[in-house]
């Protein structure tokens, strides 16, 4: 059930990138370096296309008078140097990145545009100066993480009555979730929660992680990065059997069992991330495109996982939601 819709704001501002456009008025057609930070088949089911529909719609036809490098990490941070290399090697003319893989694109290169779709703090990374003037060769969308982190916890407190021992698990060894790993923390202490940390580094780590949190957590809270999302099929299966409530970033993790979501919707940013992308291949520079935020957030709650767990949750929370999966 979707109940709210948000209008999308564009930011961007006109300025001459000589690169982009002397290529354009040679007739030359343009390529994007996509770098997907998980796989092909999961990248493809909303995101991707989301990114390429909007393309088409600003005039821009894979194949005809854009062309598309795609490259995947396969959930592998070791592969994002990587790729960047091979991307700089092609001399696409824009790199589009995410999250982990923007310090790669970053250092291969300062003279190729990047425009990344998910950033959880671009400013504290150091990607770019300022959100209204990023400067040199990047922009794109922040997740605002630590406050969106804040109201996650919030929301899941309503949503399990009771909830006093929160687990976090995240995978420490991507700067992101160690951001937001922070603003979860620190949203339980305000909240009066006892907070549990499970560390995660690689696949490996899931399970163990599980079997440590017996009997000493009412829910569990993931960070989502490309390693959890990979795997998100086998932490639901986890958190299932180990009988604890979940929230995550988005709803393909509601749609596959687990509990709740909340956060932006990813298919709305990586749609923006084309509106940049189409603004530089015209012409502006990217330092001179403010970082935009996200404008529409979702609220997904799946009832029969709810069920399975005997958790009842207030009718008042489900009537705040923008989908009830059944």
């Amino acid at each position: 059930m979707r109940r709210r819709q948000f209008m999308t704001l564009l930011g961007g501002a006109a300025a001459a990138w000589p690169l982009a456009a002397q290529a354009q008025q040679a007739g030359k057609v343009s390529t994007i370096g996509y770098l997907g930070s998980t796989t092909r088949s999961v990248d493809s089911q909303q995101r991707q296309p989301a990114f390429v529909e909007r393309l088409r719609e600003l005039g821009w036809i894979e194949g005809r008078t854009v062309g598309i490098e795609y490259r995947w990490s396969e959930g592998r941070t070791d592969r994002y140097s990587e790729i960047a290399a091979e991307f700089v090697r092609l001399k696409v003319d824009v790199i589009v990145a995410t999250g982990g893989a923007i310090p790669a694109a970053k250092q291969a290169t300062s003279v190729i545009p990047i425009v990344f779709p998910v950033a959880g703090d671009p400013v504290g990374g150091g990607y770019v100066d300022s959100l209204a003037r990023p400067g040199g060769n990047i922009t794109g969308l922040s997740l605002q993480q630590k406050d969106v982190a804040s109201k996650r916890v919030g929301l899941f407190r309503e949503a399990v009555p009771g909830l006093r021992r929160l687990a976090i698990m995240a995978n420490v060894g991507n700067s992101n979730a160690v951001l937001e790993l922070g603003g979860v923390q620190a949203a339980a202490r305000t909240l009066g929660l006892e907070a549990t940390t499970s560390e995660l580094r690689r696949a490996e780590d899931i399970m163990p992680a599980f079997e440590a949190l017996k009997d000493r957590a009412d829910a569990v809270y993931v960070v989502a990065e490309p390693l959890v999302f990979t795997n998100r099929a086998r932490i639901h299966t986890l958190a299932m059997a180990a009988r604890l409530p979940a929230i995550y970033n988005s709803r393909e993790y509601v749609e596959i069992g687990g509990l709740m979501s909340y956060g932006p919707n990813f298919p709305d940013l990586f749609r923006r991330a084309a509106d940049l992308v189409d603004k530089i291949l015209r012409g502006t520079k990217p330092g001179d495109i403010p970082v935009e935020q996200p404008t529409k957030f979702d609220l997904v709650i799946n009832l029969t996982t709810a069920k399975a767990l005997r958790l009842t949750i207030p009718e008042s929370f489900l009537l705040r939601a923008d989908e009830v999966i059944e």
